[in-house]
């Protein structure tokens, strides 16, 4: 099978920038700096310092700004304790990490290597763990999650949200049957353990590193039938609901869609989102071009 090449979502190195120059996504109330999250974070940062770097879109805006994807609450609690720069990890893909998208952590290929990096800082495991509120187990089984993994799947991942799960299903497999499975996850868009589950099962013996066990067949009795007639039932009467659904939706997307055009058909309106909601501005835009046939031009 020949191996496709998938680029990455972020640089391979890190860089350092003013934490002035970084625009979030949203903003740090006092309410938020008060609640069990913030506090943690805050704790964890004064305990290990910061081991996910910020992650910001590498382009700036005309003003050198660079839109902060994730780390809103670090650049905040880093900003209150006097510092001025951050390590920041640079996302070759902004549409990955748009407002509506709720991503708030990185990968956990990515964990995986920030977990390693501040081992070798000279950071116990049982530092890490403290600050991460975790047991040291889970540290321990995340700095062991890739072995036996193949580069090439590890590099296909690299930027998913993957069930740490998955990795043990993965390493039961040759490298070459780990690569397609991978292949076939990023498809699908789906790196489930019950995915990963139905992968292996599909795989030839001469595929795994272990031969599978030989399986008694199974039988089927009067419960299961019954069982899955129900199911088949329900599963139809979902699939109506939604038939149904569909055109009102479509009529709602639409009309929105139109709404969202007027607005940035306003040279005042758009010029405002440009330069204070450059992600609000793109999200838009990428609706109406999306929806309708004709995007809207600022007159």
């Amino acid at each position: 099978m020949t191996i496709k090449h998938v680029a990455s979502a972020f640089e391979s190195d890190l860089v350092v920038l003013p934490l002035a120059c970084l625009l979030p996504l949203k903003q740090v109330t006092e309410v938020i700096k008060k609640s069990e999250k913030y506090l943690a974070i805050a704790a964890s940062i004064g305990e290990v310092g910061v081991i996910e770097p910020l992650v910001v879109f590498r382009k700036p805006d005309r003003r050198g700004r660079f839109l902060l994807l994730d780390g809103s609450l670090r650049r905040e609690i880093l900003t209150d304790r006097g510092i001025v720069e951050a390590e920041c990890l640079l996302a070759t893909d902004d549409e990955a990490f748009t407002y509506n998208k709720s991503v708030n952590r990185l990968a956990v290929v990515q964990e995986h290597f920030l977990i390693l990096r501040a081992i070798e800082r000279g950071v116990s495991e049982q530092k890490i763990a403290r600050a991460l509120n975790v047991n040291v187990d889970q540290i321990k089984r995340r700095r062991r999650m890739l072995k036996g993994i193949c580069p090439q799947a590890v590099h296909l991942l690299r930027d998913k949200s993957v069930n740490p799960v998955t990795f043990d299903l993965l390493r039961k497999m040759k490298a070459t049957r780990q690569t397609e499975a991978c292949e076939l996850m990023v498809a699908a868009s789906n790196y489930s353990s019950s995915y990963a589950k139905a992968l292996l099962a599909a795989t030839k013996d001469e595929d795994r590193v272990k031969p599978a066990r030989p399986l008694c067949p199974a039988v089927a009795t009067l419960a299961d039938l019954s069982l899955m007639e129900r199911e088949l039932k329900q599963v139809q009467q979902d699939l109506k609901e939604v038939e149904t659904s569909y055109g009102r939706d479509m009529l709602d997307l639409v009309i929105a869609a139109r709404y969202v055009s007027r607005l940035l058909g306003s040279r005042t309106v758009a010029h405002y989102l440009e330069d204070n909601h450059p992600e609000i501005a793109r999200e838009f835009r990428t609706i109406v071009f999306e929806t309708l046939p004709v995007p809207a031009t600022p007159s």
